[in-house]
């Protein structure tokens, strides 16, 4: 059932049954505590981004963090939304075979071509923010070279060996 429940935003957004909102609408605050790491990983690691979020599910502290994974894009907004914050791009990616996240990326921050520049089956790595509100309320964004008072790593996403940031 778990397998399924992480599954099922995927599989939603495919249908277009539900909207796409941006993370800090979403959750609507930045938890900026002294213990959230400063840095990633130089590689890839989804075992780590797995921890986390099995650490959220299970009651832990929700802080956004910063993340360094990788895996298969299963599904793409086709087309960009305005936010408070300016365009965003929409894609999942599987981190595993049974869990996927919602990749958030700030258009207007990145050096990238016009939306979508990701697909179906791509391979990506992605460094980024990654928040917690709920099962439901999930995803990774801060996904650009830039960085703010609330937020100190800087992102990217590397699409079959092509990097924006």
């Amino acid at each position: 059932m778990m397998a399924y429940s992480r599954l099922l935003p995927a599989a939603l957004l495919l249908a277009g049954l539900i909207g796409l909102t941006h993370p800090a609408q979403a959750h609507g605050w930045h938890d900026e505590r002294a213990d959230v790491p400063q840095t990633v990983s130089a590689t890839c690691d989804n075992q780590d981004f797995l921890s986390k979020q099995l650490a959220y599910e299970n009651g832990g502290a929700k802080a956004d963090t910063p993340v360094h994974l990788c895996g298969k894009v299963i599904a793409v907004s086709p087309n960009a939304k305005r936010t408070r914050s300016g365009w965003h791009g929409y894609f999942y990616v599987a981190v595993s075979p049974s869990v996927s996240i919602r990749i958030v990326s700030g258009l207007d921050e990145m050096h990238a071509p016009a939306w979508p520049w990701v697909a179906k089956g791509d391979q990506v790595d992605v460094v980024g923010r990654y928040y917690y509100d709920s099962i439901r309320r999930q995803g990774v964004d801060w996904t650009h070279h830039g960085t703010g008072r609330s937020w100190h790593v800087p992102g990217y996403v590397t699409v079959n060996g092509t990097k924006y940031d």
